[in-house]
Parts: structure tokens; sequence; C-alpha cells
């Protein structure tokens, strides 16, 4: 379902690129999309389910079916009552809120009213998306992940109907898109609800911040809001430095981020949500060689997915984005510098993947205060790292852009490095047998499709000359055999499904 919804965007962001391409109206689109986005992530993917899981799984194990409804109702209270006070005063401050977020807009009056104007149709996304995260989270404790993972499939075609049909309705086409966004919220919130109540907790809000089970999520909460998503936090500091950058730059960094986001939201996050309601149970139950053998399970199989695929993106950057975006009214020179920031997004894929399996390790076991030091240090590496990398490349080469995807991907290097650092120096994971063989195993795999797709790989103008229907059949081509290669390197050298088996059931 999770790669339903991720092939789909993909789909989607090239019916955009369509659409707007690199434009000023495309910046604007993306700063007001990516600030309540953002935000989703820390409640739908972050922060919120990191909190909420592990006391539910409590609540669970204690085997009280009133206490686990009343803890939903006062959660949905709180949750809901708190994002609407936000979202209010957001719509409102506007303005303000673009002046943060892209104060580079300021110096340019129709990009800054046309971002403030969208803001305040986007941003009510935040409250019903949040509140779409919160009853998915409470569908993966209860082993229901498909609806979950279905439902961004909502937005993807709200947005495509939007740039396809709805454009030429508004006077500024682009606008269509602000309000695909908050149609898209209320249908994904209403998918939920008939899967929460055949489990009868379709929550009954009630504000009541004094409640024990509140409280200790609360607690949970704040740390984590930081620690569990400097990857996120990184790439919106992205958007807010870009900002001052050449027209477009925004818009780079958004195609490329989401190239580099879909083996991750595919791989990374699925494994991520299919894991925390597991090492939650196994803590709440003291089975810490179960809890430690599903972080096992889930590192092999992010490196087993990661490293090819970052090792993909970043030979094919230019044929991939030539393939998917350049047509309409996204230049070749888009797709020139979309491609380089894609690269250096590349080279961190591995670690932004790496984070979404590692930091539950900590949050399942309820430790705020490891990840929280872990994102201090990894965030202040990061906005040093941007000036050492941006300014120069800015400066010498007008490719700003491309500094600041890099510093993001060494910034990921270095959180995921800390959290396994912390990990095992705790003792919550322990290195299961046969490490060795596997990475002999996974690096010889990944240089024998390098090999192949550097020898197999068109030039780059043959590209240019071929139309789209021929440019996606060599891509698929060529993606396959990399893949038949890869894979087929994995079996000759012993690689078993047996090494890969899943973790122990929750």
């Amino acid at each position: 379902m999770t790669m339903t919804s991720r092939v789909l965007g993909l789909l989607r962001d090239v019916v955009i690129a369509s659409f707007v391409g690199a434009s000023a109206n495309a910046d604007a689109f993306f700063v007001a999309f990516k600030i309540p986005n953002f935000l989703r992530r820390l409640f739908a993917e972050g922060a919120f389910a990191q909190a909420f899981i592990p006391v539910l799984a409590d609540y669970k194990n204690a085997g009280s079916k009133a206490a686990i409804k009343a803890l939903v109702d006062r959660v949905a209270g709180v949750l809901g009552g708190s994002l609407l006070f936000v979202t209010a005063i957001s719509i409102i401050a506007a303005p303000i809120i673009t002046m943060i977020f892209a104060p580079g807009f300021v110096s340019q009056p129709e990009k800054f009213r046309m971002t403030s104007e969208m803001i305040q149709i986007t941003f009510p996304y935040l409250l019903l998306i949040s509140m779409t995260g919160f009853c998915g989270a409470i569908l993966n404790s209860y082993g229901r992940f498909a609806v979950p993972a279905f439902t961004p499939v909502f937005l993807n075609i709200s947005l495509i109907f939007a740039a396809l049909v709805a454009a030429p309705w508004f006077d500024e086409p682009v606008f269509a898109l602000a309000w695909a966004v908050l149609i898209a919220g209320v249908v994904q919130l209403l998918f939920q609800l008939p899967s929460l109540y055949r489990l009868e907790l379709v929550p009954r809000p009630r504000w009541d911040t004094k409640d024990e089970g509140v409280r200790r999520i609360l607690k949970l909460m704040v740390p984590a809001l930081f620690g569990v998503s400097v990857s996120q936090i990184n790439l919106l500091l992205d958007t807010v430095l870009a900002s001052f950058l050449p027209t477009g730059s925004v818009s780079w960094l958004y195609y490329s981020d989401r190239l580099a986001e879909l083996p991750l939201g595919i791989f990374g996050i699925a494994i991520a949500t299919v894991i925390l309601p597991n090492l939650s149970a196994h803590r709440a139950a003291d089975r810490e060689t179960h809890f430690s053998g599903t972080l096992d399970w889930a590192l092999r199989w992010v490196l087993l997915i990661g490293v090819p695929s970052a090792l993909a993106l970043m030979l094919l950057a230019k044929p991939i984005l030539i393939t998917l975006f350049q047509y309409g009214k996204l230049t070749a020179n888009d797709v020139n510098m979309s491609s380089l920031s894609l690269q250096a997004y590349s080279i961190g894929l591995i670690a932004f993947m790496l984070i979404k399996v590692l930091a539950p390790g900590f949050y399942a076991r309820k430790d705020t205060v490891t990840p929280v030091k872990i994102g201090i240090i990894a965030m202040g590496a990061n906005m040093v790292l941007n000036l050492l990398l941006a300014l120069p490349l800015m400066y010498l080469w007008n490719i700003g852009h491309v500094g600041l995807a890099l510093a993001t991907s060494l910034a990921a290097i270095l959180n995921a490095a800390l959290l396994m650092r912390g990990l095992l120096r705790s003792g919550f994971y322990q290195l299961q047998p046969g490490w060795a063989n596997y990475l002999r195993r996974l690096l010889l795999a990944c240089l024998c499709m390098v090999i192949v797709i550097l020898w197999l790989a068109p030039a780059e103008g043959i590209w240019l000359d071929w139309d789209w229907q021929r440019r996606v059949l060599e891509l698929l081509l060529l993606c396959a055999v990399g893949v038949a290669v890869y894979f087929a390197t994995h079996a000759l050298l012993g690689t078993r499904m047996s090494h890969l088996r899943a973790p122990p059931p929750q």
C-alpha cells in the first residue's frame, strides 16, 4: 500500500512539474505546501506516533478496553484542540509565517503575496492530516497497516485532478493546487473512520490535560518532536535558505528531494511503521531478545534496499529527471540543477532510512533524551555545513542549492551514526550473527549493479532525442537489468530469504 501511494505521488510530481515547472509560482506553492506538510510529518510519521504508540501498547498490555477508549478520546481532544488553535493563529498570521519560512520572498512582492494567500488555504491541512495520523497510529497499533498506508493516495489524486482539470477554473491556476491540499485532508480523515469504527475506537474528543496517559504522551512527545524529526527540520531550513537563492532553487530542491524520498517512503517509512508497534510490544512484555532481533531485521532490509537505491539515483539522476519531468514548463536547466541536488541527497539516502528505524529503538523504550541530544548535534552540524558548502558553491558556480542538499545529507549521516552508537553502547541493540558475510555480499552485488548500469546507460543527448514513451521504456529496462543483476549476484553469493526472516510477531 505504501508503494502504491509513493508511486502515485511520483506521478503527481510529474504532473505538477509539467504544470508549474520551477517558476516563481511553483516556488510559492512548494513553500505553502511544505510548511503544513513538514508539521504533518512530525505528527503522522514522527514524534506523535513515537510518543503515542508506546503508551498505547502499555494500555493494551494491561487489557482494559475502556481505559484504551478513554485514552483515545482524551488524546484526540488535546491534540485536536491544540492544532485547531495553532491553525487559526497561522491563518491570521500567514504573512508572518511566510517571512519566517521564506524570508527571501520579502523582496519579491508578488511571490510573497501568493505564498501568504496559499498558506491560508493549505494550513488547515495540518489539523486534518494530524488527526488522520492519530487515527492511523491507532490502526497500526492493532496491526491494521493497509488503510493508513493507502490514505496518502487521496492527496496525490486530488493534486493530479487539480493540475489537469480544475486549474483553468482559477484566475491564478496554481491556487487550484492549494485547494486540492485542503480537500485531500478532509477525505483522508474520513477514510480512516470506518476502520476505527470496527475496532470500536472512533474518538470522541475530550479536553483533559490532567489525564495520566495524556501527560505521559506529552512528556515523551515534546523532546521527540525535535529528536525524531531532525532530517525534516534540516530540509525545511534548506527551503528557508533557498528562498535567498535564484528563482527555481526551492523547486529544484523539491523535485530532487521527492525522488530521494521514493525509496525512503516505500521502504524506510514502511519498515519503521511496522517495527514501532512490535518494538513497543516487546519492550512492554520484557522480550529483549525479540526487541534486538526486530531492529537487526530492519537494519538488514534498509541496507538491502537503500544502498543500491542510493547508487542508482546517483548514477541515473539526470536520465530519471529527464524521463519524468522535462516536459511542459520544466526546462533543461531545471533538470540539470535538480540532478545535482538529487545526487547530493543520494549521498544521505541510506542515513535518512536508518534514522527512521533507529529512532524507534529509543522511543519504544521511552528514552527521549538521547535522540534529542543527537538531534541538537546534527542540527548544529547542518547549519555549519550550510555555510561552509552553500555559500562557496553559490558564488563559484551559482549552485548554492546543491550545498544545502549536501549539508543535509552529511548531517543525516552524522545523526544515524550517533543513533547507532547510542543503541549499541546502551545495550538496547546487539548485532546478530552473520553481518560480515552479509555486508560482503551486499558490496559485491552493488559493484556488479554499478558496472552494468554504467555499461548500458545511454548518453545524455540520446535521452533528449527520444519521446516520452521511449524514455520510459529505456529507463524501465535499465532499472530492471540493474535490479536483476543485483539480486542475482546476491543469490550466487549465498544470500537467502531465510537470512532476512521477519521479526517475531507482536
